[in-house]
């Protein structure tokens, strides 16, 4: 039984008791009065309950929204990692590679010619990113991070429309004055196991950003982790990256 069907339970319970309580007893004026003040009060509890409860709730919503916009900004923002070493197994079709990660539990297909960089891992998190040798702002991330108790489930974030919708709505900045990030969502979609999102991103006065993402949780025997794999091309690069970057991050999985 959901808060509001607990409310709505207790409210008739309450009603319930006074209404048997007033046919036993005389209806004195004085009688009457001290009844409707419980009555008054009582649901004055109830309303209580349910702000408190619906504030949870939101603040819920809210925080983790944040958690989530903050692991794509951390994706979107990415440009160029200083080249580490990692394990990777080729394959010959359609010119793209197959790198695994056997620590983290993935793998992903990237281009053949592009390059690996891994960041020093930091705490709960961890980045490897996939770019091109040649002078460019696209490239494909993926950043792993420690999530609290309460995730236990991709789910936890909500459904994926409802979730892709709030969080481009949480970067978008548009409305501002002067007017900031536009951030628009363009599709969104669940499937094996993962989020797919795309979206794009424009500052004023800069290029368009377009962004494919596949959010996806897995637990390393501890604790359970959060996949943001985010690709990204400037609207200009578009003929070249775009379907590089679609396939690689839609390749993604975790094992």
């Amino acid at each position: 039984m959901g808060p509001k069907a607990n409310l709505q339970s207790m409210a008739s319970v309450c009603s319930l008791r006074l209404q048997t309580t007033l046919l036993r007893r005389h209806r004195s004026p004085s009688y009457v009065s001290k009844c409707r003040n419980r009555s008054i009060l009582c649901f004055q509890n109830i309303q209580t309950d349910r702000d408190s409860r619906n504030g949870f709730k939101e603040e819920s919503i809210r925080r983790r929204r944040d958690v989530l916009i903050q692991f794509l900004f951390c994706g979107s923002s990415f440009h160029s990692i200083f080249a580490g070493s990692a394990s990777a197994e080729t394959d010959l079709k359609e010119d793209f590679r197959i790198y695994s990660d056997d620590s983290n539990k993935f793998q992903i297909s990237i281009p053949q010619e592009w390059l690996v960089g891994a960041g020093e891992p930091n705490g709960y998190k961890s980045v490897t990113a996939f770019y091109p040798t040649e002078a460019s702002n696209s490239n494909v991330s993926v950043v792993i991070t420690g999530l609290g108790p309460d995730f236990t489930r991709l789910e936890s974030f909500g459904k994926v429309d409802a979730f892709a919708e709030s969080l481009v709505s949480g970067l978008d900045r548009s409305w501002q004055r002067p007017p900031g990030l536009a951030a628009k969502l363009l599709d969104s979609k669940a499937g094996n196991g993962l989020y797919y999102i795309e979206y794009s991103l424009q500052n004023p006065g800069e290029s368009c950003r377009h962004i494919f993402s596949a959010i996806g949780m897995a637990s390393n025997g501890w604790y359970n982790r959060l996949y943001t794999v985010t690709g990204q091309f400037l609207e200009e690069e578009s003929e070249i990256y775009r379907s590089k970057i679609e396939k690689s991050v839609s390749s993604f999985k975790l094992f």
